[in-house]
């Protein structure tokens, strides 16, 4: 559907409020990506409160400012997915063990349970869960420090 003909607002209560075009409105829609870590601009849904898709977007850049922004600060409301910028210590090499590391969002430690914790995405990204289940994310691999890289390679 062309991002053109629905348009998107906010009810008093902050939710997002679909209008299509042959004039049916959806109330508490949320938008969800296809790809969120390797292709997060590409394929997102408008999905209603009954779980089914209503609009389907090839490209979020493809939409009109406003909408685009709507939508995003939607989605980063509903997503929290951290991306590792270093590794600043590991407790040991043998799991589970602690790491310190540093985000996007700022420092933190947390708890990787086992070696299949930190999981090999389409290259150079990988996924690292900790033991409450949190992800995070190393976009690229070869952008870290190469002290980061060294105590990663313990886990690959």
């Amino acid at each position: 559907m062309s991002p053109e003909t629905f348009s998107l607002t906010r009810n008093p209560f902050g939710r997002l409020v679909l209008e299509l075009p042959d004039g049916s409105v959806h109330e508490a829609v949320t938008p969800v990506r296809a790809f969120p870590i390797v292709a997060p601009d590409e394929g997102l849904a408008l999905v209603g409160a009954d779980g089914r898709e209503l609009v389907w977007i090839e490209r979020l850049s493809g939409l009109a400012p406003q909408l685009r922004a709507m939508i995003e600060e939607e989605l980063a409301s509903r997503e929290f997915i951290p991306e590792i910028r270093r590794i600043v210590d590991v407790s040991g090499f043998v799991t589970p063990c602690t790491w310190e590391v540093e985000t996007d969002r700022g420092s933190t430690r947390f708890l990787l349970a086992g070696e299949e914790s930190v999981r090999r995405l389409p290259p150079p990204a990988l996924l690292i869960a900790d033991a409450h289940g949190i992800q995070y994310l190393i976009r690229d691999l070869q952008a870290l420090d190469r002290r980061s890289r060294k105590l990663l390679d313990r886990f690959l």
